[in-house]
């Protein structure tokens, strides 16, 4: 009988360690990566103010896609974050940390002053929810931050050239429109789009703070503007239809599923 007992505790005891070795050496699964591989432009959003992208990005970065593995670049305002960590500060103090080092990136601002600032290649788990993203500044601690990256749009490489694309209007009084599709011209990766007004009382446009005057000599308020796709473009664009000349708030957005090559 107390050795009947006894096979029993040996046998339980067996079973046990088996069925904690078994947990042990199971591997969770990985985030399924909902893209397919490329280049995505996204958003990426954090915690805290003093922690954000610069502002010529519209708090957005660049998304790549590789093997199903998600990684973002993010411009950040200067060089005052020295390295990031994707976990939380914590671990960023453990012995053989993996931290993730700055690449200079050169920012062009809208009034055309350039700076160089420090940017971010940061692993991205998944998409609209947050994960940890330790960062580390010249004073030399260690803050925790939770980030999330939402909103991809698939970035179009487009050789030099001219194309057409698809334009929508919103705001103002509803009266006014412009041509549609409008011409888009890339050179060197730069985009820009001719705006035909149907009005001859637009005098010039505005976007963050730059103005471009009207080219055309006579007929309809003509602007050549520059353009992102894909993104709502704030303009401003002065008429002078009224008794006294108005500056009024539109939104473009060119649609590159529209895009053809002229």
């Amino acid at each position: 009988m107390r050795k009947l007992f006894l096979v029993s505790i040996i046998m339980a005891v067996c079973l046990l360690l088996a069925s904690c070795g078994k947990e042990a050496v199971e591997p969770l699964p990985e985030p399924e990566c909902p893209l397919e591989d490329g280049v995505y432009s996204a958003e990426f959003r954090t915690d805290s103010s003093m922690f954000h992208i610069n502002e010529a990005y519209n708090n957005r970065g660049v998304l790549t896609v590789e093997n199903g593995k998600m990684t973002i670049h993010i411009t950040l305002p200067s060089k005052n974050t020295v390295n990031l960590f994707y976990g939380t500060a914590e671990q960023a103090q453990e012995k053989g940390a993996v931290l993730i080092q700055p690449t200079v990136d050169i920012v062009t601002y809208s009034d055309g002053e350039t700076e160089e600032v420090y940017g971010f290649d940061v692993p991205v788990p998944y998409l609209d929810e947050e994960f940890d993203c330790a960062l580390i500044g010249t004073k030399g601690k260690w803050y925790d931050h939770k980030v999330y990256v939402t909103d991809p749009i698939p970035v179009v490489e487009l050789e030099d050239g001219e194309y057409t694309a698809e334009v929508t209007l919103t705001g103002g009084t509803g009266r006014a429109s412009i041509d549609s599709p409008a011409r888009v011209f890339v050179e060197n990766g730069k985009l820009t789009a001719e705006i035909i007004w149907s009005s001859t009382h637009y005098e010039y446009m505005t976007i963050d703070g730059v103005q471009y005057d009207r080219i055309d000599a006579e007929g309809n308020s003509t602007f050549m503007i520059p353009i992102t796709l894909d993104e709502d473009i704030t303009v401003s664009a002065l008429t002078t239809a009224m008794s006294e000349p108005h500056l009024i708030d539109y939104t473009l957005h060119f649609d590159s599923a529209t895009l053809q090559k002229k």
